[in-house]
């Protein structure tokens, strides 16, 4: 028996991050960081990286498949109704880690630094945090 639409869109707004709202929003979001900035720690040290480093060392396919990551997240932003200003700072901070990240050898060394994503979650918890307040986690 076919799910209908409604069924369905009841059924993705019940799953926990599966919503529209801020909350749902926020959660997505620092998952997605998470994974592509914090996931492992090199071992031996306490220096994170995450899959964007990662897939990064795959030449051209690895910064393509991470810019479309960190796009994901400015879509998100935009979603929430954050201004011109704060997209355009993401859209550049992906877009500097896509064109210096897709240079042999130094784009790696380069996505270790420059954590695009991490920058770019700082912005919309600043924009939730002002627009949204329930959305506040207090981390200890």
């Amino acid at each position: 028996m076919p799910i209908s639409q409604e069924q369905l869109a009841r059924i993705a707004r019940d799953l926990p991050g599966m919503g529209n709202d801020p909350v749902a929003v926020r959660a997505r979001v620092e998952a997605l960081e998470r994974i592509l900035e914090r996931a492992f720690v090199f071992p031996g040290t306490k220096i994170p990286f995450g899959l964007d480093s990662v897939i990064g060392l795959v030449p051209v396919l690895g910064d393509l498949v991470t810019a479309c990551m960190g796009a994901y997240m400015v879509w998100e932003a935009r979603n929430l109704g954050m201004s011109k200003w704060q997209l355009i700072r993401m859209t550049a901070n992906v877009g500097i880690d896509t064109a210096i990240g897709a240079i042999p050898f130094v784009g790696d060394a380069f996505d270790l630094v420059w954590r695009s994503n991490s920058k770019n979650l700082r912005i919309i918890k600043k924009h939730l945090d002002k627009h949204h307040p329930a959305t506040r986690i207090i981390e200890a």
